[in-house]
């Protein structure tokens, strides 16, 4: 499966460029495939999970405004767009449904494809998805979220991402006054402190207020025939990409599932901080097998 075949897509708004690893046309080959997704991660840091799933196709994508894949418009982008993405890729490879494994941004946006075309996903692994709508510390989660966003557009990439490793590293509720307090020195960080005067950041940029408060459709996600796993790292306990998932299942009648390492426990060395992505895929499998 060491060949990657790349195909281009026209959206309104966008073209999107997605890979293929393995042949769908084998037989039963489209039933057991996966699609993996992130937001705002592209398909590049896949490649570690995709590498131990040769049994079966695997499908990714860059998100509009990410990696390979361009806007066309300014539009805002929301979690309901990024899934209108996924539905038009999932039309152009032919399939009637897929199996799918969203993270972080990804996993809500799985989660919006599933309440907006639940026939065209079989069993949706949601791995900690940061839905901050959901949580009782909303209103301060929001407020942080917010502030990331400013610090951004104000000083630049490496204050602003300091204080979002220190947003999504904190365990527990987040204190009422965290907004309030000194701002994280990216130099702890081993970010820069100087502004390269670039604002084209999609997470930093965009993502920060429209993914984390997004508000899941229960109603449709209940009804939906789609198997829906919500999942966290066990090293993610307590923060808010754990409480959230945490949450949804309970309020799905479902039960946390547990996978291996952290928020990123998939990766293998792409952005220089590897999880575990062999013991990772084993579970991933485990899921995506099911009877």
């Amino acid at each position: 499966m060491s060949d990657i075949e790349t195909r281009v897509l026209e959206v309104p708004g966008a073209r999107l460029r997605y890979d293929i690893r393995g042949d769908l046309s084998a037989p039963g080959a489209a039933e057991r495939a996966v699609f993996l997704i992130g937001t705002p991660m592209d398909a590049a840091g896949f490649g570690s999970l995709a590498g131990y799933l040769t049994d079966r196709p695997v499908v990714t994508y860059d998100p509009r405004h990410v990696g390979r894949s361009e806007r066309t418009d300014d539009a805002e982008v929301t979690p309901d767009v990024h899934a209108d993405d996924v539905h038009r890729v999932i039309n152009d490879l032919g399939l009637p449904a897929v199996n799918l494994f969203g993270s972080s941004g990804g996993a809500i946006t799985g989660l919006a494809l599933v309440a907006n075309h639940p026939e065209q996903v079989r069993i949706l692994v949601a791995h900690e998805p940061p839905t901050v709508s959901v949580l009782p510390d909303r209103e301060q989660l929001e407020a942080a979220c917010r502030d990331i966003h400013q610090t951004y557009q104000r000083d630049g990439m490496g204050p602003a991402m300091a204080k979002f490793i220190a947003l999504t590293s904190h365990t527990g509720e987040l204190p009422k006054d965290w907004s309030d307090r000194p701002a994280p020195d990216p130099a702890l960080f081993g970010l820069p402190s100087e502004d390269d005067g670039s604002r084209n950041d999609p997470l930093l940029g965009g993502a920060m207020l429209t993914v984390p408060t997004y508000e899941l459709d229960f109603d449709a996600l209940a009804a939906a025939s789609s198997t829906i796993f919500l999942a966290a790292g066990t090293e993610s306990e307590g923060q808010m990409t754990a409480r959230a998932p945490s949450v949804i299942a309970d309020r799905l009648g479902s039960e946390l599932v547990l996978f291996p390492s952290h928020h990123g426990g998939f990766l293998g060395d792409e952005y220089g901080m590897p999880g575990q992505p062999a013991e990772f895929a084993e579970k991933l499998k485990e899921l995506l097998d099911v009877p």
